[in-house]
């Protein structure tokens, strides 16, 4: 098991990383789901076998709020219905943390509840904000559940121009289940969990 990152310098590779996602052309993305809330995009990840996933739609709050929403804190367990349950491991500052958090089972529990140790880390970007994460293998897995891995994954939050009281959102995640899963059911699964967390956001900054 790792011992814990050195946070800044795993900061700057990440806030790097992501921004080279958000720079990925068009064209190199295929549609994977599109709701009223938002589009899902997919591509072959270059971090493991799976898929990177791109999600945008536009939500209808100012970007310090739904970014608050987002990142490890107090609200996002009581809207997130995947999210079981959340607890900071280590502080680096107020922008900067390990959490461990759980999920709970998908697909009438084909997917099976899952534990992640994440490092993240949210910082300026643009007119906005990035709040993004990466998996560290680090402590002992919880009884009964199977640890899972983000490769490098995150959030932009960027106000629109003519209207900024409502915010772009994009996310890239590109999430290892890992246990024996057929590839058609993850897919499925991080499809429809990408478009529900927009309706499940917009509810809660709706309250």
């Amino acid at each position: 098991m790792e011992i814990l990152p050195d946070a800044a310098s795993l900061a700057t590779k990440l806030k790097n990383t992501l921004i080279q996602y958000h720079s990925i052309e068009d064209g190199e993305w295929r549609i994977a789901k599109k709701t009223k809330d938002a589009t899902v995009w997919r591509k072959p990840s270059e971090e493991f076998s799976g898929y990177l996933y791109k999600a945008q739609g536009v939500v209808e709050d100012i970007t310090n709020r739904v970014v608050d929403h987002i990142r490890p804190g107090p609200y996002r367990l009581d809207w997130d219905s995947l999210m079981t349950t959340m607890d900071i491991v280590e502080k680096f500052g107020e922008n900067c943390c390990v959490m461990c958090y759980t999920t709970a089972g998908q697909l009438w529990n084909i997917i099976s509840p899952r534990e992640f140790v994440d490092f993240s880390y949210t910082t300026q970007y643009e007119e906005g904000l990035l709040t993004c994460g990466i998996s560290l293998d680090y402590g002992e897995v919880k009884p009964n559940f199977v640890r899972g891995f983000n490769h490098p994954c995150g959030w932009f939050c960027v106000p629109l121009k003519d209207c900024p009281d409502q915010s772009l959102l994009t996310g890239f995640i590109q999430t290892e289940l890992r246990g024996m899963l057929p590839q058609s059911a993850v897919d499925t699964a991080m499809a429809s969990t990408l478009a529900n967390f927009y309706s499940d956001l917009r509810k809660a900054l709706k309250t």
